[in-house]
């Protein structure tokens, strides 16, 4: 049975329509669409909203906001996003690339939704009609969330305070084993000042390394310092287990590409 398809000038209408249950609404349509074409019968209609402010991007004062329906590929090739630019490119191959949106991708199960382990490590917000929300309270109450995304918003990190690695199987475009991100800045002495690390795959959604990110503080990024942050790498997480690697191999990796990460 095809789906009615609803389109609204406007984020406060779409958002409106989306009242019935089982109306779902359609962004780059990576999540959604294929959902319903595997028989996902909890999908009744799709909804969607052509709203400028969901396809644009500002940079102003070091400041960054992203619209929802932004996609991976536009960010990829946006000439002020090159640190964004690896994580941008960690999600799927081309063709998903020109679909799959920031909007989506806060929404994407794991082993998916790098970029959303990318928008942890920053710090950055998420916006909705109900105001402004941090990206980790977003991803810890984001089931059963009804709320349009509009956009989300971060301050653009220095040239290499931004650190990204995704671990697959499958070059260049394999799914997750894990996805490691991070923001590191550091005094004039060259000790961590601020830590902020995310972790993809080590979870069912983004999770932030609170014991490393501590473990960090005051430490140089040398192998001596980073020693504390790797053997407490893994608290606090229940890293999944699927096709793809098991939770016992995801939990014996994690060190070793953090170290990767920590030490590039």
């Amino acid at each position: 049975m095809a789906l009615a398809l609803q389109t609204f000038a406007t984020v406060k209408d779409a958002q409106t329509a989306l009242k019935p249950q089982g109306t779902r609404y359609l962004g780059g349509g990576t999540l959604v669409v294929r959902a319903a074409n595997e028989g996902d019968v909890s999908v009744s209609g799709l909804v969607r909203s052509t709203d400028p402010a969901l396809s644009a991007i500002e940079i102003a004062g070091g400041k960054v906001r992203i619209g929802a329906s932004v996609t991976m590929a536009a960010i990829a090739r946006h000439p002020d996003l090159g640190t964004l630019a690896r994580a941008a490119r960690a999600v799927g191959g081309p063709a998903i690339r020109n679909m799959a949106t920031v909007g989506g991708n806060l929404f994407a199960p794991a082993p998916y939704g790098d970029f959303a382990v990318a928008l942890l490590a920053l710090g950055a917000t998420v916006s909705t009609d109900d105001g402004e929300t941090p990206v980790e309270t977003f991803l810890a109450k984001r089931d059963g969330s009804r709320a349009i995304v509009i956009s989300v918003g971060f301050t653009l990190p220095k040239a290499g305070d931004f650190r990204f690695l995704k671990v697959s199987r499958v070059k260049p475009k394999g799914i997750s084993v894990l996805s490691i991100a991070a923001m590191l800045e550091q005094a004039g002495d060259g000790t961590v000042s601020l830590a902020r690390i995310a972790l993809g795959c080590m979870a069912d959604r983004p999770i932030r390394a609170r014991a490393a990110e501590k473990a960090l503080l005051g430490r140089r990024l040398d192998q001596d310092g980073i020693a504390l942050a790797l053997a407490a790498a893994g608290e606090g997480t229940s890293p999944m287990t699927d096709p793809i690697a098991s939770a016992w191999y995801r939990a014996e990796v994690l060190p070793v590409h953090l170290r990767r990460l920590l030490l590039s």
